[in-house]
């Protein structure tokens, strides 16, 4: 390419969280780094340093500090990161209890609808607490079929604050596609909607559901979300509650994050099943924590005072 397209200004270069964060590596390491290329060649370089770094300068929370970053950095996969941390994803996430915009919302015709951080440390307190009631401990599966809403978002920091492990398809997969995926990983609990929009039309999602129980015998409580209809008739789920029946009233315990090795198991996402059954792809919970906030930190440098739009479903593959 002969021309660049857009370039920062210096301005713009020195608001950004990378240009904060190479000097931080300056002057943490005694470096001199003023471009991108030079951090980013020391990075590989120096992957131990590069990490720990990124685990400061995120401010990762964890109840107990790292004591090796890595065992070996050659060795993937296999290799053991930041051995002896103690930490939660969710944790992580609910930092903030105030009343700015955590989440925002516009589902297909539908009014838009925003969540704060209080409200929605609120939201995930309140069901973590249902679902510890009903028996849900750490290194059970909790799974959604739901479409990308506030309420997925709830249910899965919800699952991990205990340690549970979420997993997710969307809810235009046929009965076929959710129990190839479902049935190989024996899920406690199934959080859905009644169905969902497309193109204008409501589809129903309670009729698969039904279908799709009689095959995993492990699922203890389907929590329903009336998105489509008002309170769906869910007679035919088995163990089914409506969504904010699930949740307790008045005050709900506090909610406790369950302290955890950084390579606790937090998702489980699919390969695409071309080739036999989808393979289940265990992500970590420390692993999936500091580089999406690496990602989005670093290369995406969001704010506080920005919106990240993500357009897509829960239906989650390796890539």
């Amino acid at each position: 390419m002969e021309k660049k397209l857009w370039e920062p200004s210096e301005a713009q270069i020195k608001s950004s969280n990378m240009y904060r964060f190479m000097q931080f590596i300056n002057q943490r390491h005694q470096m001199d780094f003023d471009a991108y290329n030079s951090l980013y060649q020391w990075s590989i370089d120096n992957v131990t340093d590069f990490w720990a770094a990124m685990w400061e300068f995120a401010d990762i929370r964890a109840s107990h500090p790292f004591d090796q970053v890595v065992d070996d950095a050659t060795k993937m996969p296999g290799a053991k990161w930041f051995s002896g941390a103690k930490l939660n994803f969710a944790e992580n996430l609910l930092r903030y209890r105030d009343d700015r915009e955590a989440l925002v919302f516009n589902g297909e015709g539908q009014v838009k609808k925003t969540v704060t951080y209080a409200e929605l440390y609120d939201e995930v307190e309140r069901l973590a607490h249902s679902l510890r009631k009903m028996g849900v401990v750490a290194g059970d599966r909790v799974v959604g079929f739901i479409p990308n809403m506030p309420q997925a978002v709830f249910a899965m920091l919800a699952a991990t604050s205990i340690g549970a492990v979420w997993s997710s398809c969307s809810p235009d997969f046929g009965i076929k596609g959710v129990l190839d995926r479902f049935g190989q990983i024996k899920p406690k609990v199934l959080f859905t909607a009644d169905g969902y929009f497309f193109k204008g039309k409501k589809i129903d999602s309670l009729g698969r559901i039904g279908d799709i129980l009689k095959q995993l015998p492990s699922i203890e409580k389907v929590v329903v979300v009336s998105y489509t209809e008002n309170k769906p008739d869910i007679a035919q789920i088995p163990n089914g509650v409506y969504y904010e029946d699930f949740k307790p009233s008045g005050t709900p315990q506090a909610l406790v994050f369950e302290q955890l090795p950084f390579d606790h198991p937090l998702y489980i996402m699919y390969s695409s099943g071309t080739t036999g059954l989808p393979k289940c792809m265990v992500q970590s919970t420390g692993g999936i924590l500091i580089h999406h906030i690496k990602e989005l930190m670093l290369h995406t440098n969001l704010t506080r005072d920005d919106t990240i739009f993500y357009f897509t479903t829960c239906g989650w593959m390796m890539w």
